[in-house]
């Protein structure tokens, strides 16, 4: 975890640091390649400078936000918006966390992915990137 995503932690009420936590441990587990650092002030993990998956407080409680999320058909996850493909969750304690289903978002994070990195180079428009053979 990076040092960054450590001292967020270090700043967050006990119940929201143990989710956070935990979360980080299933996500640099799931996604061992990826480069995890604090982003626009909340930790984010990237593939290839890509960005999936990261988390951030909110009033609802943690907001577990993907960045591809919109196409991995996954009720649970709400989609807010129509121009991007992010969908998030809320959650408020880790015991709300069902980790097989955490293991399903983060696989689909790894192969569902839309080119952030490149957004601003294309002027604001997504492109999706090919799914890869090998995580």
């Amino acid at each position: 975890m990076h040092v960054d995503t450590a001292a967020y932690h270090a700043r967050l009420p006990e119940i929201q640091r143990r989710l956070c936590e935990s979360l980080a441990l299933a996500i640099d587990a799931q996604l061992p390649g990826a480069e995890n650092k604090v982003w626009h002030g909340h930790p984010v993990w990237f593939l290839a400078g890509n960005p999936i998956v990261g988390y951030s407080l909110q009033k609802p409680g943690i907001r577990l936000m993907f960045w591809s999320g919109a196409d991995f058909d996954e009720p649970a996850l709400n989609v807010l918006g129509a121009k991007f493909k992010d969908a998030s969750v809320f959650f408020k304690a880790w015991s709300e966390v069902d980790p097989e289903t955490l293991r399903r978002w983060l696989d689909k994070a790894a192969r569902i992915q839309w080119d952030y990195k490149n957004l601003v180079r294309r002027k604001g428009r997504l492109e999706r990137l090919p799914t890869p053979e090998i995580r």
